[in-house]
C-alpha cells in the first residue's frame, strides 16, 4: 500500500497480528483531523475494524503528539466505563515504525463540526440528547478518582489554573511585540484571575478540549467515545467543565454561531440546560463557574493571540487566513472574559 504515509505497512502488521486480536492483512483508510496526527482505518481480513495513530513525521515541539499519553488514558478508562475506543495497544519499537504508535477499536458515530454536516445527520429529538448525554460522560469522567485506575502520576494534583494562567499569559506577553497588539485589559484580567484564584478540589483527570469536535455521537444523540487525549491530565474539574460551556455555541452567540455551529441548531440544549445537567449529576458547587469561564476565555484569547504572532512573522503561511478576523477573536475572547466576570 504504498500510498499509507508514516507507516511501513508490512512491519506495522506483523506487530498487530502479534500483539492485538486483529487479524491482517488490513485495508488502510486515512482519516483526517486529529491535531495532524497521521490516523487511519483499518479493516482485517474478517471485516474487524480498528483505528491506528501515530505523530505526524517531520521535527516535533517536546511533549507535543504524546500517543502514549493518549493510549495509557483510553487504557485506564476504558474499564470503568467512560465511553473511549477500546485500547489494543501500543508501540514503541523504532524496528516496527520511526515513531510510536497505538492502535484502538472503531467507535461508531461522527463527530460534529458544522451545522451544516449535523443538520441532516440528526433529527431534533436526537439533538435534544447530545447535551444530555455530552455532560452525563463529563461527569463520569470527573467522577474517576485517577489514582484507583492508575492515572495518579499523569500530572500535579494541585494548582492546575493558576499553572495555565501563568503559562498562557507567558505566551501573551511573549508574542506582543510579533503580534504588533497588546491589551490593558487582558493585563489586567490576569491580576483579577489571579488575585481571585479559587480553592481546587480533588484532582481529576481533564481532557482540556472537550467539545462537541472530539465526541463521537451516534444517530440516537448518544456520546459513544471521547477522542483525542493528548493533552489529557490531572487538574480542576470546573475548569474542564467551564471550557466546555465557553466551546458548546448557541443562536443567539453571533450571526456566524447561528449559520455554522452544530449546537446552535434547533433542538439542542441550552449552556444553562448544560450546567443543570452537570450540577445534577455531580452535585459541584458551580457558584464560581463565571471566574472558570472567564479563565478559559482568557487563555483563549491568548493561544490566538500566539497564533496570530506566529503568522505575522511569517512562521506560518497566511494563505487562505483571515487575519483581520483572527485579530478580532482576539478582542472578542478578551470582552467575553470581562462579561464572564460579572455573571
Amino acid at each position: 500500500m504504498s500510498d499509507v504515509v508514516g507507516f511501513e505497512v508490512e512491519r506495522v502488521e506483523t506487530w498487530i497480528g502479534e500483539h492485538t486480536d486483529l487479524q491482517p492483512p488490513c485495508v488502510w483508510r486515512r482519516l483526517e483531523g486529529g491535531h495532524s496526527n497521521l490516523t487511519y482505518e483499518l479493516t482485517d481480513s474478517v471485516g474487524a475494524q480498528a483505528v491506528i495513530r501515530r505523530p505526524p513525521q517531520g521535527e516535533l515541539l517536546p511533549k507535543a503528539h504524546d500517543m502514549f499519553r493518549e493510549f495509557r488514558i483510553i487504557d485506564a478508562l476504558y474499564p470503568v466505563g467512560v465511553p473511549v475506543a477500546r485500547p489494543l495497544g501500543y508501540c514503541d519499537d523504532r524496528e516496527v515504525c520511526d515513531a510510536h504508535f497505538y492502535v484502538m477499536g472503531k467507535v461508531g458515530g461522527e463527530a460534529l463540526y458544522t451545522a451544516e454536516q449535523t443538520e441532516p445527520r440528526l433529527d431534533l429529538a436526537a439533538r435534544g440528547r447530545v447535551g444530555e448525554s455530552f455532560m452525563a460522560v463529563l461527569a463520569h469522567l470527573h467522577a474517576v478518582d485517577p489514582v484507583e485506575v492508575g492515572l495518579g502520576d499523569l500530572g500535579r494534583h494541585d494548582g492546575y489554573v493558576a499553572r495555565q494562567i501563568k503559562t498562557w499569559y507567558g505566551s501573551w506577553t511573549a508574542s506582543a511585540e510579533a503580534a504588533d497588539y497588546d491589551s490593558p485589559r487582558l493585563h489586567a484580567l490576569h491580576d483579577h484571575l489571579v488575585a481571585n484564584l479559587p480553592e481546587q478540589g480533588p484532582a481529576r483527570v481533564v481532557h482540556g478540549d472537550y467539545g462537541v469536535h472530539n465526541v463521537m455521537v451516534d444517530e440516537s444523540g448518544a456520546i459513544t467515545a471521547v477522542l483525542d487525549w493528548e493533552i489529557g491530565t490531572l487538574g480542576d474539574p470546573l475548569a474542564d467543565f467551564a471550557y466546555a460551556l465557553n466551546a458548546w455555541s448557541e443562536a443567539s452567540d453571533s450571526p456566524l454561531a447561528a449559520a455554522t455551529a452544530p449546537t446552535a441548531l434547533p433542538g439542542f440544549a441550552s449552556r444553562d440546560d448544560l450546567v443543570g445537567y452537570y450540577a445534577e449529576r455531580t452535585g459541584a458547587d458551580l457558584s464560581n463557574l463565571g471566574y472558570y469561564r472567564s479563565f478559559n476565555s482568557f487563555k483563549t484569547a491568548c493561544i490566538i493571540h500566539g497564533v496570530y504572532a506566529r503568522y505575522r512573522l511569517g512562521m506560518k503561511s497566511t494563505e487562505g487566513v483571515d487575519m483581520p478576523a483572527l485579530f478580532d477573536r482576539i478582542v472578542t475572547s478578551i470582552d467575553r472574559a470581562e462579561e464572564l466576570l460579572d455573571t
